[in-house]
């Protein structure tokens, strides 16, 4: 398996572990929220959301996401296009009480807006230095070639 192979699986493992990510619409900085990451396993060129109607989301159209995965091990930034997701069978499957909080209608809340993210390219940084480099930076010595490896750029998710 490749560098880049290894840090693509790390990441899904890693945003399947924690969800959360901060999601923008591309060509407004100021539409960044953070958001909750709906993932089927199955599926790694596709993430779910549901948002509201009313959300800048509902432009739809080429959207980014920056994560950074629990213990601070994983960071990644990438594109992707937003859609109206219109299968009823995949929104059956995310739905759960932790988003129904969030419609004052559940379910049939007319302001539930089901948005599916076609993904582009990322750049991913495997933040897992490891003890030798741990002790290099303790050391003051050079650590960049070893992070370096840790690191893809405009990888296909």
């Amino acid at each position: 398996m490749s560098n880049t192979d290894e840090l693509k699986t790390k990441f899904w493992k890693s945003l399947a572990d924690s969800p959360f990510l901060f999601l923008e619409r591309s060509d407004e900085s100021g539409t960044a929220v953070p958001m909750s990451a709906q993932l089927d396993k199955d599926a790694d060129s596709a993430i779910w959301f549901f948002t509201h109607t009313k959300s800048a989301f509902a432009k739809l159209g080429p959207a980014t996401a920056t994560f950074q995965g629990k213990g601070h091990e994983m960071y990644a930034r990438f594109n992707g296009n937003l859609v109206k997701e219109t299968s009823q069978e995949r929104f059956d499957q995310f739905w759960n009480n932790f988003v129904e909080a969030w419609y004052e209608g559940g379910k049939d809340d007319p302001d539930i807006l089901f948005l599916r993210m076609d993904l582009g390219t990322a750049e991913i940084w495997d933040a897992d230095i490891g003890l030798l480099n741990v002790a290099k930076m303790a050391l003051g010595k050079y650590v960049q070639p070893e992070q370096e490896e840790q690191h893809v750029k405009e990888a296909a998710l």
